[in-house]
């Protein structure tokens, strides 16, 4: 894709993603994950399947999907840099995410969000269909004294 006479590349797999932008953005930028060790996102981006949007050699945004890559997946930590919003990235993103051949025969894919309904409901997702049939451990502010 061509912004703004600017090539964007979507790359994958761990060893193509610049860890420390990832972590800077995940630790300093985001709501989710505050003050996130460098060595836990190293470690979960080895165990994910990544997708990293690139300007030249910059990351400018990021996917992963947990997965066992048979039937389930967990989407997390996606972004795109502020200065990149709005020029189509994460549709983009969430498109090539969506038809990767296994994507296709995931039985479930969950994700949480705080404000990207309308992103990811043009992608499929929908609110739980039996919300009380889920449950999960949530462990606020993990980070915070690491």
């Amino acid at each position: 894709m061509e912004i703004s006479n600017q090539v964007i590349e979507i790359k994958t797999d761990f060893e193509n993603m610049d860890i420390n932008a990832v972590h800077q953005f995940l630790s300093k930028e985001s709501y989710w994950a505050k003050d996130i060790p460098l060595e836990t996102v190293k470690t979960a981006l080895q165990n994910s399947f990544c997708i990293g949007l690139f300007e030249d050699e910059k990351q400018i945004g990021f996917a992963r999907l947990v997965t066992d890559y048979a039937t389930f997946g967990y989407l997390a930590d996606v972004y795109v840099l502020k200065e990149y919003r709005g020029k189509g990235l994460s549709k983009m993103m969430m498109k090539y995410i969506m038809e990767l051949d296994f994507a296709g025969s995931l039985r479930r894919i969950l994700l949480a969000t705080l404000d990207a309904h309308l992103l990811y409901s043009q992608f499929g997702f929908q609110l739980p269909e039996n919300p009380e049939r889920l449950m999960e451990i949530k462990r606020n502010n993990l980070y915070e004294d690491v």
